[in-house]
């Protein structure tokens, strides 16, 4: 593992992911009309986390007995870099691992072995599933949504990236039976045709980076984010079993190399559809004022409100979507807030001092009928809008 830390392609997958937290937080930023968040500590929280995973994902690896030889690895990463010119969630193995097996497939190169590619994908998504599990809520930006049928309602934009650092299996030179091997299945075959002739195992470096991309709108995000980790812990165990299916199953490669980037994006397409034909959580109510998100250490944050809660008044003065609630600041050097909590909507009182230099209230609400800044989710993206897009950047 220390090797792998020291290889430049980690940190210049941390430097990829350190641009994309720090796109993440003025978005955030933006919303809440402050300087309220930095981007490192989400960077490192990311670094601390896909070290994490990446130890899991090593000790797996070596239980699965997956080997990798270094011919296998050099299309990835060229792949997967071109894929994120697109969009940045196609900085994935899913896609380009898929995209590189059906070529070898189909015109016979690369020269790889897509069982180890297609099983590398698939234990590097049993990582990413526990990953969304225990982070992939963190950070989630606050937006306006313009859902199918017209409606702008509030919800969160969940983007994550984590670097992992792995360490597997390396093909060497001597050749040793399948009953040494460790691991549950024999996934070191190097052709379909091969016979039972295994080749020795030390272990190589390899970085990868896992990405995540979702939306909260039914949902709140650590609800979203544990439906997404299912799904995607579902797609990497079939994953796995295709790959083992594939030693000796040509039609099994190509089924395993078109359901790597099909199943993957039909995890997403299972998540965006259900928040899409849920109800809505952050919509307007008809008492107060619903609360989107509260920035951390801000006066309504230390006074109680979290994201979802209805705030009734401020400082005794009942508010609505009608009223601009930073106002009050300007009058009082504390925030006394009346609030209902919680999915139960609990009435709640709390007081919060106002500190120097502090001149918002900290949240942001749902957006009322009226809102004409929102991100239009029944817009089709076109390849010609794709071009345009790749041409400005």
């Amino acid at each position: 593992m220390a090797d792998v830390l020291t290889e430049w392609i980690f940190w210049l997958v941390v430097g990829l992911v350190a641009l994309h937290y720090r796109h993440m937080a003025l978005e955030r930023d933006s919303l809440f009309g402050v300087v309220a968040r930095r981007a490192w500590p989400d960077l490192l929280t990311a670094v601390a986390y896909g070290i994490i995973g990446g130890l899991a994902g090593t000790m797996l690896i070596i239980t699965v007995g997956l080997s990798l030889d270094g011919s296998s690895l050099l299309y990835l990463w060229p792949i997967a870099v071109l894929l994120m010119l697109i969009n940045p969630r196609f900085l994935c193995f899913a896609y380009a691992g898929g995209i590189l097996a059906l070529s070898n497939l189909i015109f016979g190169f690369p020269s790889l072995n897509i069982v180890q590619i297609l099983a590398l994908v698939a234990v590097l998504h049993m990582v990413e599933s526990v990953l969304i599990l225990v982070s992939g809520h963190l950070g989630a930006v606050p937006a306006y949504f313009r859902i199918p049928g017209g409606r702008v309602v509030g919800g969160f934009n969940l983007q994550k990236l984590w670097p992992i650092p792995i360490a597997v299996l390396s093909v060497a030179g001597n050749s040793i039976s399948f009953s040494s091997m460790p691991g549950w299945w024999p996934l070191l075959r190097t052709s379909f045709s091969g016979g039972p002739e295994y080749l020795a195992c030390g272990l190589i470096p390899v970085v990868a980076c896992l990405g995540y991309g979702d939306l909260a709108i039914s949902r709140s995000p650590n609800q979203k984010s544990r439906l997404s980790a299912l799904y995607l812990g579902i797609y990497s165990i079939i994953l796995l079993f295709l790959s083992y299916l594939s030693q000796d199953m040509r039609t099994a490669a190509f089924i395993a190399a078109l359901f790597s980037p099909l199943g993957h994006e039909l995890v997403i397409f299972l998540g965006r559809r259900l928040e899409l034909k849920g109800k809505p959580l952050y919509v307007p109510t008809e008492r107060g004022l619903r609360v989107l998100d509260v920035l951390v250490d801000t006066p309504v944050w230390r006074a109680g409100v979290r994201s979802g809660d209805v705030i009734l008044s401020i400082n005794g003065r009942e508010i609505s979507g009608e009223m601009p609630p930073d106002q009050f600041l300007t009058e009082e050097r504390y925030c006394e807030v009346e609030f209902l909590h919680g999915q139960d909507q609990v009435y709640k009182r709390g007081t919060a001092a106002v500190r120097d230099g502090q001149e918002v209230l900290g949240f942001i609400s749902v957006p009322d009928s009226f809102e004409n800044r929102y991100v239009d989710l029944g817009v089709k993206r076109t390849f010609g809008q794709f071009l345009k897009k790749l041409v400005r950047r």
